[in-house]
């Protein structure tokens, strides 16, 4: 007895989950936006308000720096993936504010993964994956690289209250368990799905150095664009603050909030509080800088999903064979 769902049918749940995708995307924003319990939504409205900050000339530049944040995003994906299959800065465009879309309210934006795959026919999928994989380690590494020299100026300049004993521990453990998990994995021969990380290990290895160097370099400018943009913010709201002492704040904070949240124990302690910690050392009220957050985020997240959103709801799955 044939069970196959008619190809109608099969349309019309497709539809569907295209449907829910962008739904809970945007019910997701709206939630961020008004049940925030650090900055609810008309504070933070009659603060901007009254600030009158925001001039035709301030909010161009602030797209501009959006734009052209994506804009490297877009064509480091375009890069690494050609490794794999050439595509256009249109395909680019499409699957990475798509995939932004669809992973917005998924823990730690994971959901990039599946859907950019799923841009794919099914044989290459696997190293879609991967690819994404690799392109978000080259991103970590440049906020990990400049973060930790960053926080070292940091802790040299102004005085920093941590118990540099329990950090110190806390690394050595989140060592030891790094180690002796990779260990296993070595033994064990632990595959996933068939897809072993030997495998994983040879297809990175493998991968073109040009590329790698590439992908390295549009992170780094990527970077070097988002935190201008924080830097910009804090300027507009008379925040007397050098360039110099400005980077150290800004990429210690995307060091700590990148890492530290990776390690569960932390991460309702330091979501949210890491930015307010360290400009509180030169006396940034919390006002301020939750409003700069929320402005980054409106800038670089919600506003390229609502883009995405129009990409998620024309596509279509690609053929099992290209």
């Amino acid at each position: 007895m044939n069970k196959t769902l008619p190809y109608k049918t099969k349309q019309f749940f497709f539809v569907l989950i295209k449907l829910s995708i962008v739904v809970s995307a945007f019910y997701f924003i709206y939630e961020k936006l008004t049940n925030n319990d650090s900055l609810q939504f008309s504070v933070f409205a009659d603060f901007l308000s009254k600030k009158n900050l925001f001039t035709p000339k301030n909010i161009i530049l602030l797209f501009f720096l959006s734009f052209f944040n994506w804009f490297l995003e877009i064509l480091k994906w375009k890069t690494l993936v050609s490794f794999v299959k050439k595509i256009t800065f249109k395909n680019a465009l499409e699957q990475s504010l798509g995939a932004l879309t669809a992973s917005l309210f998924t823990p730690n934006r994971v959901g990039e993964y599946g859907a950019k795959a799923m841009c794919y026919p099914s044989n290459i999928r696997k190293r879609i994956v991967l690819i994404n994989l690799l392109s978000n380690l080259l991103q970590m590494t440049v906020t990990v690289t400049l973060g930790v020299i960053g926080f070292y100026f940091l802790i040299t300049t102004y005085e920093v209250n941590l118990d540099y004993y329990k950090l110190a521990s806390v690394f050595a453990i989140s060592l030891m368990v790094v180690f002796l998990i990779g260990f296993g994995i070595k033994k064990s021969k632990l595959s996933i799905k068939g897809f072993s990380l030997e495998k994983v290990k040879q297809f990175i290895l493998k991968f073109p150095r040009d590329k790698i160097v590439s992908g390295f370099l549009l992170s780094l400018l990527r970077y070097a664009i988002f935190s201008f943009q924080f830097y910009f913010l804090l300027q507009i709201f008379d925040i007397n603050i050098t360039y110099r002492s400005a980077m150290m704040m800004i990429t210690s904070m995307y060091l700590l909030a990148s890492i530290i949240p990776s390690i569960f124990i932390f991460d309702v302690v330091i979501k949210g509080s890491v930015a307010l910690y360290l400009f509180a050392l030169i006396d940034v009220n919390e006002l301020t800088i939750l409003s700069i957050i929320t402005i980054m985020w409106l800038f670089n997240f919600v506003l390229p999903s609502v883009f995405g959103s129009f990409y998620v709801l024309n596509f279509n799955l690609p053929k099992s064979e290209d």
